[in-house]
């Protein structure tokens, strides 16, 4: 069976990531969790946090479908070595197993190809960088607010 990823799955997709406690969502292509290839549309809001974290077992390809993303790389102080916007001259990324990274949604509805090697596995606590805040904690909001304007050179504080 063809998969595709239509506008109206893009529709439903913002929808459903505005009504999502966590402001995302995805749209899996990949059959389960098993599969050696993940692959999957996700869809986020601006309010939506992504913790700095690292996938050492996997690169990960990002390609945008809507809106904007910012994703800023870091090195292992926390200093911004990358700032690229998924969406502006920044259409597809690919970033190297190991790297530790962020991102965040710029506009309403933004919606990204993902493409990993599987099978998933959550993000363990000893891939999240040190002293970043979990979803959910007080100190995420200032995080966020500070990811759309953070700069290469700059380096992330908690």
């Amino acid at each position: 069976m063809i998969k595709q990823i239509t506008r109206e799955n893009l529709g439903q997709l913002a929808s459903k990531a505005e009504q999502s406690p966590r402001l995302r969502t995805n749209l899996n292509l990949h059959p389960d969790v098993n599969d050696p290839v993940q692959r999957l549309a996700v869809t986020m809001e601006p309010q939506s946090y992504v913790r700095i974290h690292r996938h050492p077992h996997t690169w990960e390809l990002l390609s945008i479908l809507s809106g904007r993303l910012v994703v800023l790389i870091y090195n292992s102080e926390g200093k911004i070595t990358e700032r690229l916007v998924l969406g502006e001259e920044t259409r597809t990324l690919e970033i190297p197993a190991g790297i530790w990274h962020s991102a965040i949604a710029l506009d309403k509805g933004t919606t990204f190809l993902e493409i990993k090697q599987g099978p998933y596995v959550p993000v363990p606590e000893e891939d999240t960088f040190s002293g970043s805040p979990a979803e959910g904690d007080d100190k995420s909001a200032a995080i966020m607010a500070w990811y759309p304007d953070a700069k290469v050179g700059d380096t992330v504080k908690f």
